[in-house]
């Protein structure tokens, strides 16, 4: 590869990132930046699916906490039924919606809450309450007998909000010996909520092709455009 063309590369992107790409094997500066764009694209790959997820999570755990309490507004400051950091989230959706002079129904305060709210619901306080249990079985009605405890379900959610941070945050995902698994967890957890966007998961998902096709269609694209000064 042409050596100005990565110094360039590598002076724009930050040294420490680029040589994350080494991988401790000593690799060439083309197979540094190919495995770079090949995060890239299987990243881009997952963003589909992990957006289902996110999304497929909220509207079900929304929609199971209005059928248990019997109203869309289930998360009023009236109410004792959430723990402390939620109610504090709430109140900061109110506001941020206030001071983009939006409303605060229920729907956009569903929409303005994050990830992490939602997967907070799978704990032992919720536990004792017996909420979190209540979700399992509201949220998930297509999900296997043997996950539908709470333990499970935690563990699916923490290993799928930390790959989605990840992605979201540009962070490096290529070295991951198990990224197959934790896709096609993905795919599975969309599939207990509604299994038709299972399927439409899948049929717009490329992270298989992408991924089996590997690093060297990243390798001959560098080489065709970039190819190493004589």
């Amino acid at each position: 590869m042409n050596s100005t063309f990565y110094d360039a590369i590598t002076h724009a992107l930050a040294s420490e990132r680029m040589e994350a790409y080494r991988q401790h094997d000593g690799a060439e500066a083309k197979v540094c930046l190919a495995r770079y764009t090949w995060n890239m694209a299987l990243c881009e790959t997952l963003y589909s699916p992990l957006q289902m997820a996110e999304v497929a999570l909220r509207n079900a755990m929304h929609q199971a906490l209005a059928a248990r309490y019997g109203t869309e507004d289930w998360f009023s400051p009236a109410q004792d039924r959430l723990l402390s950091w939620q109610n504090e989230k709430i109140a900061e959706a109110r506001q941020t919606l206030e001071g983009m002079g939006k409303p605060t129904n229920p729907g956009r305060i569903i929409a303005e809450l994050s990830f992490g709210f939602w997967t907070g619901f799978f704990n032992h306080k919720h536990a004792r309450s017996g909420l979190g249990h209540y979700l399992v079985r509201g949220a998930f009605p297509h999900s296997p007998r043997d996950e539908r405890s709470m333990e499970r379900m935690d563990l699916h959610w923490k290993r799928i909000r930390a790959l989605r941070n990840r992605v979201f945050h540009h962070e490096r995902i290529v070295h991951f010996t198990d990224l197959d698994a934790q896709h096609t967890l993905i795919l599975d957890v969309i599939g207990w909520i509604r299994p038709e966007l299972r399927q439409l998961a899948a049929a717009l998902d490329r992270f298989t092709a992408v991924r089996r096709e590997g690093l060297n269609p990243w390798l001959a694209k560098l080489g065709h455009h970039w190819p190493h000064t004589a």
